[in-house]
């Protein structure tokens, strides 16, 4: 190989590793959409479920998710109130684990959110809407911004529950205030970069999503009573759109698919999909379902269809992404959530079933089911696959099974 070819071959190894290293982890898998880009996964398992390769029983209480980064799994858990950043290689061996603050202990116990983590930092926001961020080395803290006191926020009926979002140099979350009601950070530094009053309403357990348009970025996050398209540069909302429910709950991250929004949320309120414009500065409501009101299930938009389960309405269902036409409604498992990869939905029921269904609109076909034994409290994590593996945190338990 000559010098110039070297050279040349030498410095995109070196972009696509850093680039790689800065890729940040997000909500519901590598987009943000609870799809997963794996493929050769079994259709079905044995009779008595996946192997377990290995399961670390520490944690401590929560219903984070985990996420991979830097060859680590790192998950947020709670302990006599305070909350850990927990790390663990991936053969289930602990790492290191760093204190962030104190957790919620008010009711269903322990840590809400998952890190967000970035190269060498990573971000956790508690349940007390205090932002720390960590070096994702070891857990020594870099920075701290209290959502409450730095920016006007307040506290909600169950602690702020957000996976705050990374894009770039940016932070971006919801302390909730009346002035301050979403807000972008340097994420280096926590310093302001803008803040937004939006409607001036608390935060709505609401994880943001962000949507890359043509003309701007659009991050799209709910509060107490209103979805809200806000440009990711300036901080100005562009739009609103009334929804809200009995709690004033929207735990579930907006679906983008196919250039328009779905937005949906529990206790019998239904899904809203909101015809977006072009640019982003506007939407339109395209069709309206009450009984796609999972609480916190999420659901996936694929091939033209969505599927998912409800709340009020505990049936699994999919409905034709154009016109909110239903195609199946299936009570074969308990509400729950649901994930997606290589031709199969990743069922997680409240009642501890764990099953694949294959990704139809014909019929909910449970292909294989077992139930998760191991763990405490709520069946509430969502689940997530990585590297042929199926990761599934019941409490103070996480589980990886072997699904290739």
């Amino acid at each position: 190989m000559n010098k110039k070819r070297f050279f040349l071959f030498f410095s995109i190894l070196i972009f696509s590793t850093v680039l790689v290293a800065q890729t940040s982890t997000k909500w519901r898998g590598p987009n943000g959409n609870g799809i997963y880009n794996e493929t050769g996964l079994l259709k079905q398992w044995p009779v008595s479920g996946p192997e377990i390769l290995w399961h670390y029983d520490d944690l401590g209480e929560g219903h984070s998710s985990p996420v991979f980064a830097n060859d680590l799994i790192y998950l947020s858990a709670g302990l006599d109130s305070i909350g850990y950043v927990v790390v663990l290689n991936n053969n289930g061996q602990l790492q290191w684990k760093a204190p962030y603050g104190k957790e919620f202990y008010e009711s269903y116990e322990g840590a809400r959110t998952s890190p967000t983590v970035v190269g060498d930092l990573l971000y956790i926001y508690s349940a007390y809407g205090v932002l720390t961020c960590m070096d994702a080395n070891n857990g020594e803290v870099k920075w701290v911004k209290d959502g409450f006191n730095d920016f006007d926020g307040k506290n909600i009926r169950w602690g702020v529950t957000e996976t705050v979002l990374v894009d770039g140099d940016v932070v971006y979350f919801t302390p909730g205030g009346k002035k301050n009601n979403v807000v972008a950070l340097n994420r280096f530094t926590g310093d302001l970069i803008w803040s937004s009053p939006g409607m001036g309403e608390v935060s709505a357990y609401c994880s943001p999503l962000m949507v890359e348009l043509a003309a701007r970025k659009l991050l799209v996050t709910m509060t107490a009573d209103h979805i809200l398209g806000i440009d990711a540069a300036s901080g100005k909302m562009l739009w609103s759109y009334p929804q809200t429910n009995r709690w004033q709950v929207h735990a579930n991250t907006p679906i983008f698919y196919d250039g328009d929004l779905f937005c949906f949320s529990g206790y019998g309120q239904g899904g809203v999909k909101l015809n977006l414009s072009d640019d982003g500065s506007s939407v339109e409501k395209a069709w309206f379902k009450v009984e796609l009101d999972s609480r916190i299930g999420g659901m996936v938009a694929l091939d033209g269809y969505l599927y998912g389960s409800g709340d009020k309405a505990r049936e699994w269902r999919c409905v034709d992404w154009k016109t909110g036409e239903e195609k199946y409604v299936s009570k074969d498992i308990g509400k729950g959530v649901t994930i997606y990869a290589d031709g199969m939905l990743y069922c997680y029921s409240d009642r501890g079933e764990l099953a694949i269904v294959e990704a139809t609109p014909t019929a909910f076909k449970v292909a294989s089911q077992t139930k998760v034994e191991m763990g405490s409290a709520q069946h509430w994590a969502h689940p997530v696959i990585n590297d042929g593996r199926l990761f599934v945190r019941h409490g103070n338990v996480l589980i990886a099974y072997k699904i290739k």
